[in-house]
This record gives C-alpha cells, structure tokens and sequence, in this order.
C-alpha cells in the first residue's frame, strides 16, 4: 500500500492543483454564476465523474498509449479546446431575446453535469496529471499498482470535487 510520507505528499501536491482555476473551474464558476450553486454543484459533480473516467484510463493502461503517441495527445486536446469554444459560442447565443442585462438562459443540472464530464474527460491539463505525474507516485515494491492507482484516482477525485463545491458554493453566492 501506499505509504503514508508519500501520501501526504500527493494530497498537498494535488490540493494545489485543484484549485489553479482550469476548464473544470472556469466551467463550473460559469454555471453556478449564471444557473446557480445546484447547477454549478452538478457541474462539479460532472468534473469528478470526467476524473474518475480518467482514473480509470491510467488504471487500465489507455494513459500510457497515450502518453505514447504526440499526435492521440494533440488530437485529444483539440478535440477538448474545440467543445469549450463551442459551448462558449452556445452560452453568447442562447441569451434571453431583449435580456439587457446580457443574462443567458440558465442550464439544467443535468445538462451542466453532461457537459462537466466531456470537458474534463478532454481537459489536457487533467490529461497531462495522469499522464505524466500520477505514476510517480506509484511503487510497485508497495503491493499492487492497480490498488494504488485506484486509492490515488480517488483521492484526486475527491479533492477535485471539493474543490468544484468551493468554487461553485462561491460563485453561486
């Protein structure tokens, strides 16, 4: 198992990058403002959903083909950079008619939380987490590196969601 020095290591690390505002925050920081705190909550219910999918990808190996090959990387990436310019564009023409204040329609819980899974399932800044700095917190003179991937995923998945609640309890305020 894990021990308990590197543990605490990662959750700090990962406190950190929970909260540097990313495409999981700015999205949910943007449904809580505009539908408020239930929505922006499911959208961060969304993001953890999109972190467990991810979890499951380094969990499974499908990181590590990735991580392989530039170009899957590079098509990932856009394909996420696309979805939120498309949604932006979405979010400018589904404004109320004659709304002066410029205030969008708002979003359903359900939809919000949808939409939260595909942006963090493409989200490279996530990608690049469990690509690139999740496995080093693995030993496999620990026990079994699926176990440990798991724990790990989770914890971030966690302290992911925790930290979408705060933005989104804030915003939604």
């Amino acid at each position: 198992m894990i021990d308990l020095a590197t543990l605490a290591t990662y959750v700090a690390i990962v406190l950190g990058f929970v909260f540097i505002p990313g495409p999981a925050t700015l999205l949910t920081v943007a449904r809580a403002t505009s539908s408020g705190t239930r929505v922006g909550i499911a959208t961060g219910a969304g993001v953890a959903a999109g972190d467990v999918v991810h979890t499951a990808m380094a969990i499974f190996g499908i990181s590590a083909i990735v991580a392989t090959s530039a170009m899957l990387f590079s098509v990932i990436k856009y394909i996420g950079a696309a979805y939120l310019v498309y949604l932006g564009i979405r979010a400018i023409l589904e404004k109320a008619p004659g709304d002066l204040a410029g205030n969008a329609l708002a979003v359903p819980a359900g939809k919000a939380f949808r939409q939260a899974i595909l942006t963090e399932v493409l989200n490279p800044k996530t990608a690049l987490f469990f690509l690139a700095f999740l496995p080093q917190f693995v030993r496999p003179e620990n026990g079994s590196v699926v176990l440990q991937l798991t724990v790990l995923g989770a914890v971030f998945v966690l302290l992911g969601l925790f930290s979408t609640v705060v933005f989104a309890v804030s915003a939604g305020g």
